[in-house]
């Protein structure tokens, strides 16, 4: 009885309507046999009192967690998760049921999406998905199919992040980071995922055309190996990877890195040490990034919180505070206004609004098998992962 009520409840939350799960009216079974009627909007939903999030550090936290528990009266519990292979393993955790939702990136939603982790949700019921920039309104690292499995958060591009009194004259290509012939050979850095893969990729597909790569996260066997020969070649430059975005300003702020690929975060708080002075730059070559998504586990527990949460995060009130505190770019084009307001020239990186820049950035999505053509010869995350296990060997 209790996974029948706790299934109705998920069904009830994501159908929102008006109609018991299992039944024709408008009432249904609740939990211990009670009655209860299914709300027809998300302002109407009941909240459980809890809420579980697995989330990046920096976008739960007390300035607009607080509000939104005092007005829901869901307690928010967080766990913070330090790389999109942590998100997913945690969201599988106890068949799905530990946590309610999370905000997962490109490299993590379509795993979860593939699945079953995650529950698909109706976009008309929030009211703010209206004023989602173009972009990201359907892009195919949350939607498959026409079905939405989420609500767009932050965003962001992988830049190249340098410290510009050792780096000279400023960089225009990512070169500097993959040319054997770099001057910063040994103080280079570089993401240490699987994902950063479609980084090599993007580089390869300015430098060497003949290889036809398209998307660089849509590769055949041969466009993988020569990515991943390039990666290698790297790895002898590299002096540290990060993942964990503190290492990469640690890594700054003393001097062992000067120059590799970073978010806008790790540059917001070196820049705030005011230790070295560090600038970025979209290369030649262009960028990859990430946009990350709230997503509702099928198994919540807790399913009207999650998407009372849900609600609350795209309202452009929030998503300002969030983009001020975490260096981040908000989904909500009504955060622009403030935003910009509030930062003033510094408001140009990030590029709010800008759908046009968006476009530009290749957003982070799992390598799923499929090719630009539609065909299956493409190589998919497994494959990804075993050779980033092959270029990082032994590496730190």
């Amino acid at each position: 009885m209790r996974r029948l009520t706790t299934a109705c409840a998920v069904m009830a939350a994501l159908a929102l309507v008006a109609a018991g799960c299992g039944s024709s009216s408008s009432s249904g079974p609740g939990a211990g046999g009670t009655t209860s009627t299914v709300a027809t909007s998300i302002a109407d939903l009941k909240g459980e009192g809890s809420l579980d999030l697995i989330a990046w550090q920096g976008y739960t936290e007390d300035n607009w967690v607080k509000p939104f528990e005092q007005d829901t009266g869901c307690n928010v519990t967080v766990k913070y998760a330090n790389t999109s292979d942590d998100m997913v393993n945690y969201m599988r955790q106890g068949g799905g049921t530990i946590y309610d939702g999370v905000s997962a990136s490109g490299d993590a939603t379509n795993r979860l999406i593939a699945n079953g982790d995650v529950a698909p949700i109706d976009i008309s019921q929030f009211s703010q998905y209206a004023n989602v920039m173009q972009s990201l309104q359907a892009p195919a690292h949350n939607t498959v199919n026409g079905i939405h499995y989420g609500v767009p958060y932050m965003w962001g591009p992988n830049f190249l992040m340098y410290n510009t009194d050792v780096v000279k004259p400023a960089p225009t290509s990512w070169d500097v980071t993959f040319d054997t012939s770099s001057p910063y050979v040994g103080k280079i850095t570089a993401y240490d995922s699987p994902i950063f893969i479609a980084d090599a990729a993007l580089y390869l597909k300015t430098h060497q055309p003949d290889l036809g790569i398209t998307d660089p996260y849509e590769l055949t066997s041969d466009q993988l190996d020569a990515a991943a020969s390039l990666l290698k070649q790297q790895a002898g430059m590299i002096g540290k990877y990060w993942a964990y975005y503190l290492d990469e300003i640690k890594g700054f702020n003393s001097g062992d890195m000067v120059v590799g690929t970073a978010w806008p975060v790790n540059e917001q708080y070196v820049q705030a040490a005011g230790k070295v002075k560090v600038a970025d730059v979209i290369p030649s070559e262009g960028v990859t990034g990430w946009a990350d998504t709230w997503m509702m586990s099928s198994h919540a527990q807790h399913p009207n919180c999650m998407l009372k949460w849900m609600d609350y995060s795209l309202q452009p009130n929030v998503q300002t505070q969030v983009a001020e505190f975490y260096g981040a770019t908000p989904s909500n084009t009504g955060s622009c206004t403030k935003l910009n307001k509030d930062l003033g020239d510094a408001a140009a990186a990030y590029h709010c609004g800008d759908d046009q820049f968006l476009q530009s950035v290749y957003l982070w999505k799992t390598p799923l098998g499929v090719c630009p053509d539609g065909s299956q010869t493409c190589t998919d995350y497994n494959a990804w992962t075993e050779k980033w296990l092959e270029i990082r060997g032994g590496g730190g």
